[in-house]
């Protein structure tokens, strides 16, 4: 962000021209619905009819595009390219990490889904006579289609655009930023903000949708378990003020402390729950159906994908695919952002596998644990009174199909549990990724920020809930997700032309190391690099070895630059062990070429005779050399000037081919990320039982990108 604009925020980390906007418009459509709800209503209706009839092929295309990108960027050679610099490491372990996003992702909309929607399909099918063992086929079919890899293809694409921009290329982390390769430096202004207002707007209703399906849900809960306590609005709206007190306190708790200790929970309640109804349900049922509707997904999904009723015009296709599927696109730029911001690390191919293949199989799994039992018990049991008792009210379905399982009320109150974590989960993450838009890409913002999203989804979803509840809720969805999968189809244009741009730089920079280490420099070469490889330097011969030979290499090449009328700097930073030359050229990638101190575990063929005492006995010092791209995994302590020098200009010459062989491709100047170049990693620990990789003919652990 440029010092122009931070000049913009007003005592905190909002940024005005895109705060001020989002908060009008929700403000009006608040003060609007409560006012006269019958109106609203009655406008909701009709906008949702419209958008179906005239926009349903766009968001079904829009939806195949997603899902054909994303797999197909994956299994490219693109796919090994990090979400970050080249060294860096995963931020959270993998469990950690799915539980996150999965939270985030659907959580909620498993649990009403789960029962309701086949037996739905089941009893009224979109094609077909129901109450059949067909229809019981199809309605299986259907949940796959709607909850399986289009779902998490939209979440997906978005969640990697931001992470590549963010990560990879040290642009902001908003949504504005996958524009950049497109429009530029535009990006910080009117049309940078507009495209973060639609990216609020849609979260916000997305969360609030959410955010009503659940209370609802949580209502008939209570109500199974305490009759006394009636079905109604009212209720509802009080389960949204509690709740989002809840998510109040989670959200100040910050990511860590709140968001994952929450998200672990939920995967554990989530697990628990379909555990047991597996267990006392048909379970071998359950997995014959598992499979066989996994198959039937796989070969039918093309056809799916482009089915819109054409030719049996009806109110099905709107009420269930256009909705999840523009429900997703709205809740995009929330759930991507939050994947974002916890992938920084793994490589494309890891992000697309992990956000978009195992979250599907989890859900094909929960909905053959819960559709399944349900259909197994309606068609073989005798139980069709749950189909009346669905279609009456969605929400009270997955506890209809407790009363016929052991434990019912323990269960039952179990569910309530995890419907009210994932209520507080969504929240919180949501106002998290809303507050870091409406400060253009922040990361650390101040709580009375997070505080106010929270309230302000509370208040939308309180306010849709009273204008007509689920079908209010279903159209602010369908129509925020409008305009906000057309930027998704040209973020996802920006991202392709960023990969051509990276598949030059890889071309063009990346060699072997032992090319890096050839050199021309004489014949004495061989002889420092076989030292190198067999003796184990302490800090302070390193360190004194970069503030002499090392720096005085660079200002020999800086002067040499300046005669040449290139801006160049020479930069010693003490504070974090580093000494960087940075050249710059106008309208260009700067190059920077940087030598870092780190340490790594001794090796144990090191020193044998020597015992190691204290920590700081076993370690030993590299001056490695860092790129923009990332760490190269070599040391060059012991070099001479000259071959210092050398290397500068190697990796220099590099560089410039990138650019030349990348005419017209770089409409933007990437600024440095600041964890790549202006802050090193932490040192590595050794982990015990771990035995660190080779660097270069040492044994020392890999460094890793600090968090």
């Amino acid at each position: 962000m440029s010092a122009e604009a931070a000049k913009k925020r007003v005592g905190s980390t909002v940024l005005i021209p895109v705060f001020i906007p989002a908060v009008v418009v929700i403000l009006l459509l608040v003060v609007g619905t409560i006012s006269n709800p019958e109106l609203a209503g009655n406008a909701f209706s009709s906008v949702l009819t419209y958008i179906t009839e005239t926009f349903g092929w766009f968001y079904m295309l829009s939806v195949a595009f997603f899902l054909v990108f994303i797999v197909g960027i994956a299994m490219t050679k693109w796919g090994n390219i990090k979400l970050g610099p080249d060294h860096a490491d995963p931020q959270y372990s993998f469990p950690a990490w799915f539980a996150m996003l999965f939270s985030a992702g659907y959580g909620i909309a498993l649990l009403f889904f789960g029962v309701a929607e086949p037996v739905l399909h089941y009893a009224s099918p979109p094609a077909g006579a129901g109450g059949t063992v067909d229809a019981a086929k199809q309605a299986m079919q259907i949940a796959f289609f709607h909850w399986g890899f289009h779902i998490w293809a939209i979440y997906g694409l978005v969640g990697l655009v931001l992470a590549y921009f963010a990560f990879r290329h040290g642009l902001p982390l908003s949504i504005r930023s996958a524009l950049y390769p497109l429009i530029g430096d535009k990006i910080y202004g009117p049309a940078g903000h507009v495209v973060d207002v639609f990216a609020i707007l849609g979260t916000m209703f997305g969360i609030a949708t959410t955010l009503g399906l659940s209370v609802a849900q949580i209502n008939a809960g209570i109500n199974y378990l305490w009759p006394s306590i009636p079905v109604n609005v009212t209720v509802q709206i009080i389960a949204i003020a509690v709740i989002t007190g809840l998510a109040i306190f989670s959200v100040v708790a910050g990511m860590d402390k709140g968001v994952k200790r929450l998200s672990i929970l939920n995967m554990a309640l989530a697990i628990s729950l379909m555990l047991f109804v597996f267990i006392v349900g048909p379970s071998v049922h359950i997995l014959e159906s598992f499979l066989q509707n996994t198959g039937s997904y796989l070969n039918n999904i093309i056809e799916r994908t482009f089915n819109l009723q054409a030719y049996s015009r009806s109110d099905w296709i709107g009420n269930w695919t256009l909705f999840i599927f523009g429900w997703t696109i709205a809740w995009a730029p929330f759930v991507g952002l939050f994947i974002a911001k916890i992938s920084r690390g793994r490589t494309i191919r890891q992000f697309v596998v992990g956000v978009m293949f195992v979250p599907s199989i989890f859900t094909f799994l929960w909905f053959s644990v819960f559709g399944t039992t349900a259909l197994h018990e309606i068609m073989n049991e005798g139980y069709v009174t749950l189909i009346g008792d669905v279609q009456a009210d969605h929400a009270i379905a997955l506890f209809q199909l407790y009363e016929i399982l052991p434990l019912s009320s323990i269960v039952s109150f179990i569910t309530v549990l995890l419907i009210i974590t994932f209520f507080v989960t969504s929240s919180d993450s949501g106002s998290l990724v809303i507050d870091s838009l409406a400060s253009g890409g922040a990361t650390h913002t101040p709580a009375w920020q997070r505080v106010f999203w929270a309230s302000a989804e509370g208040l939308v979803a309180s306010a849709l809930l009273l204008a007509g509840g689920l079908s209010a809720l279903q159209t602010m969805t369908i129509a925020s997700a409008l305009p906000f999968s057309l930027i998704m189809i040209i973020s996802a244009v920006g991202m392709w032309r960023a990969l051509v741009i990276e598949g030059h730089h890889h071309r063009s920079l990346q060699t072997e190391v032992q090319q890096r280490l050839s050199g021309t420099s004489g014949r004495g070469l061989w002889r420092r690099r076989l030292t190198g490889l067999i003796n184990f330097p302490d800090r302070s011969k390193v360190w004194d070895f970069m503030l002499s030979t090392v720096s005085k290499a660079m200002h020999r090449v800086e002067r040499e630059l300046k005669k040449q009328d290139w801006e160049a700097q020479v930069t010693v930073d003490e504070e974090h062990d580093r000494i960087y030359l940075e050249v710059i050229k106008e309208d260009q990638v700067d190059f920077i070429y940087e030598i870092r101190l780190l340490h790594h575990a001794l090796p144990d063929y090191a020193y044998p005779e020597i015992a190691r005492g204290d920590e700081s006995e076993s370690l030993y010092y590299r001056a490695e050399v860092f790129l923009r791209r990332g760490g190269q995994s070599y040391d060059i302590y012991g070099f001479d000037q000259q071959d210092i020098i050398t290397d500068i200009l190697d990796q220099f010459e590099k560089h410039l081919h990138f650019l030349h062989i990348s005419p017209g491709s770089l409409p933007w100047k990437m600024e440095a990320h600041d964890d790549m170049l202006a802050t090193p990693p932490e040192p590595p620990k050794e982990e015990p039982g771990v035995t660190p990789p080779e660097h270069n003919g040492k044994t020392g652990e890999k460094d890793r990108e600090g968090q």
